[in-house]
């Protein structure tokens, strides 16, 4: 039987915003992580280790719990039928996610924007789409896909427009080692696609100081 622990518990309209812990699997997770220690020649009973393996087990677990996440469900606990049809755009969204290929960060700044049509979302849901999506294992790209199917296939809108900017630890840590080195994603739909003016239009506003 499943044996959660809850930090704190926030049910909005049909999502959870929980930082949840399963007793079973973090147990499970601290057990491996210890032999991982063992494996490494450290030992997991010094006093600085002594906590390290349950530490590390519940931080990954908050990492990738945007797994028990729907984010379409976010978008729809506040949508709302609107007669507005010009650019909306959140930018600069702070992102934190898990490269799959090494299991290291990756972080940075999402922009996002979409054209209503006939119906808006609350603005806070688009960076909670973006964690939702982000706190699982990841590529950039397919990131950057994600987010833009998940708010053009649930708002319908006439057109999403998706950049994400990030640094990655897998490539500042190891491997090439560039500590400066910036991944650049896009992903478009509708008359961000089809319209250059528009797109144009996106880019400026996410490039553009209007603080």
């Amino acid at each position: 039987m499943m044996n959660d622990k809850y930090d704190h518990d926030d049910d909005v309209l049909g999502y959870q915003k929980i930082d949840r812990y399963d007793a079973e699997k973090i147990a499970s997770l601290a057990n491996h992580y210890k032999d991982i220690l063992a494996t490494l020649g450290e030992n997991s009973e010094r006093e600085g280790l002594l906590k390290t393996p349950e530490r590390v087990a519940k931080a990954l677990q908050f990492l990738t719990h945007g797994y028990d996440i729907h984010p379409e469900e976010i978008l729809r606990s506040a949508m709302f039928k609107e007669d507005y049809s010009q650019m909306v755009v959140v930018k600069d969204i702070e992102v934190f996610s898990m490269c799959e290929h090494h299991m290291l960060p990756f972080f940075g700044k999402a922009h996002i924007a979409y054209i209503p049509n006939g119906h808006i979302v609350g603005l806070s849901k688009i960076p909670r789409v973006v964690d939702a999506f982000a706190r699982r294992l990841q590529v950039q790209e397919r990131l950057t896909n994600e987010i833009r199917d998940c708010i053009q296939d649930t708002l319908k809108p006439a057109g999403v427009a998706v950049v994400m900017e990030c640094k990655h630890l897998c490539m500042a840590m190891r491997g090439v080692q560039k500590q400066n080195s910036v991944t650049t994603t896009s992903a478009f739909t509708g008359d961000f696609l089809s319209n250059d003016k528009t797109r144009a239009e996106f880019l400026r506003l996410i490039t553009a100081n209007l603080h």
